[in-house]
């Protein structure tokens, strides 16, 4: 073999080595890629599975039986636990005379010749009662009396029953209204709550019965309602959520808007903005918007909108614990519960503003944080151009959210009359999630829309101080702005 043959044939060894070396090498950067992504599939998963009603925005509900011990935010004051000095307890009293009277003589007593005598004589050492229930039936007839000559005029006459007495045999005010809150606030559903009036009244009372007696009831809720939601839309604070419930084997959304004093609940099938302009209040809203910082909410620029600091420190809380080395996550959980404790201990002075010392300290720590957010989270580099904006990630996406609503985020230190969470308008959609966990859904549109016409009313009157029974018994006896006197 001659010397040029031999350089030609190293020549094409050293080419096919070149071209494996250069396909392995295309092989692992191709392995890279995929073990890059199962990583952080697997960071996803990781995450989805730590998440509950802790760190994330998913209910207790969703936590089952294997529930975690809740990871508490407060920081110890140093008091001791149970009732602090001057809390006004409840507990168990006689608040009317006994209707009964039962005397008990000592047992060694009986037999004895003297027992009557002794019993007479005897003083009471020690008093315990016993208060129970006793329910009874009562039936009112009315009769219609006839004259058949009428001495003055000489005509037949006959009496008028009063005009809430429509049918020959119906129930009374007090069953209708223990019916429709058994429905409704007790979350109990139509059958059972037939068999627990069937049981304690020994009344048939028929399970079509009850469902006519809950339409009766918000029906005559129509204006009432009708006002609450013009409370809402002139209020200067409102809460707003929303939260899912099943209508018809269909997922509808609940929209709420509530406050201090009232409560107005309505049902759409849409979420988003649709819904919210469905339900009739943010559209019209002038006032403050505390909400969770859904996107839908920002379509209404001329309101002021207040972000719940609540939901911001349980997504911090799941950053914090599935990514421990952003260390800016529980820095910002510490800024956020700081300004809520100088706010309350300045409402607790009866100030109604912050120094100027905590407004720039606040405010630089808080954009300090953001920075620090910024650097730990970079935009990825990407070598391929791609069209429309580069995916940030929840991190980073939470860290814009927080840069470009810091005016909102922070509102709640500026304004006293904002809270620092959005739990007002969670407390008024609290039934909701019961009724449906308990019913499992509704079966019609008009029975939801009926529900919450009921609870809307009773939230508004349990806000002004009345209590459910009392509150649905005015509606059926068709007084029901009496929660507006």
């Amino acid at each position: 073999m001659t010397k040029d043959e031999m350089n030609k044939q190293l020549l094409q060894q050293v080419n096919s080595l070149t071209s494996t070396v250069d396909s392995l090498n295309a092989t692992i950067n191709a392995q890279t890629q995929l073990i890059a992504q199962l990583n952080q599939t697997i960071q996803e998963l990781k995450e989805q599975l730590n998440k509950n009603s802790q760190n994330s925005s998913k209910p207790p509900s969703s936590d089952g039986f294997k529930k975690s011990a809740p990871k508490s935010l407060r920081k110890p004051s140093g008091k001791k636990v149970g009732g602090q000095s001057g809390h006004q307890g409840t507990h168990l009293a006689v608040i009317t005379a006994p209707d009964e009277i039962v005397k008990h003589m000592p047992s060694s007593c009986e037999g004895c010749p003297h027992y009557q005598l002794c019993k007479g004589t005897a003083c009471i050492a020690e008093k315990r009662h016993v208060i129970d229930a006793v329910v009874t039936v009562n039936i009112t007839e009315h009769q219609a009396l006839e004259l058949p000559i009428c001495m003055l005029y000489g005509d037949t006459r006959r009496g008028a029953f009063p005009s809430d007495i429509k049918a020959t045999v119906q129930y009374g005010e007090n069953l209708q209204a223990l019916a429709v809150a058994l429905n409704t606030v007790g979350a109990v559903s139509v059958k059972r709550t037939h068999e627990i009036l069937s049981g304690v009244f020994n009344i048939p009372i028929a399970t079509g019965t009850i469902s006519s007696m809950v339409k009766r009831c918000a029906d005559s809720l129509s204006e009432t309602i009708g006002k609450i939601k013009d409370k809402m839309i002139g209020s200067a604070l409102g809460h707003f959520d929303e939260t899912g419930t099943r209508v018809d084997k269909k997922l509808w959304w609940v929209h709420d808007a509530s406050n201090c004093e009232y409560t107005y609940l309505a049902i759409s099938p849409k979420r988003g903005t649709a819904g919210m302009e469905q339900c009739g209040v943010l559209p019209e809203f002038k006032g403050i918007a505390m909400h969770d910082c859904w996107a839908s909410y920002w379509n209404y620029p001329d309101i002021q909108h207040a972000v719940c600091c609540a939901h911001l420190l349980r997504e911090l809380t799941g950053i914090d614990e599935n990514h421990p080395e952003q260390k800016w996550a529980s820095a910002f959980i510490d800024l956020l519960l700081e300004m809520k404790k100088v706010k309350d201990k300045a409402i607790e002075k009866g100030k109604d503003s912050l120094s100027y010392y905590h407004y720039h300290k606040f405010d630089k720590k808080y954009d300090e944080l953001i920075e620090q957010a910024r650097k730990e989270n970079p935009l990825p580099e990407t070598t391929k151009k791609k069209r429309g904006r580069k995916k940030k990630g929840k991190i980073l996406a939470l860290v814009e959210r927080l840069a470009n609503y810091k005016a909102s985020v922070c509102l709640f230190i500026h304004n006293f009359m904002v809270p620092f969470d959005n739990n007002q308008a969670e407390r008024d959609l609290r039934m909701i999630k019961v009724k449906t966990k308990v019913s499992g859904c509704f079966r019609t549109e008009e029975g939801a829309r009926d529900y919450l016409k009921i609870m809307s009313y009773i939230g508004t009157a349990h806000k002004q101080g009345y209590n459910a029974y009392k509150a649905i018994k005015n509606a059926i006896s068709g007084h029901p702005d009496f929660i507006f006197e």
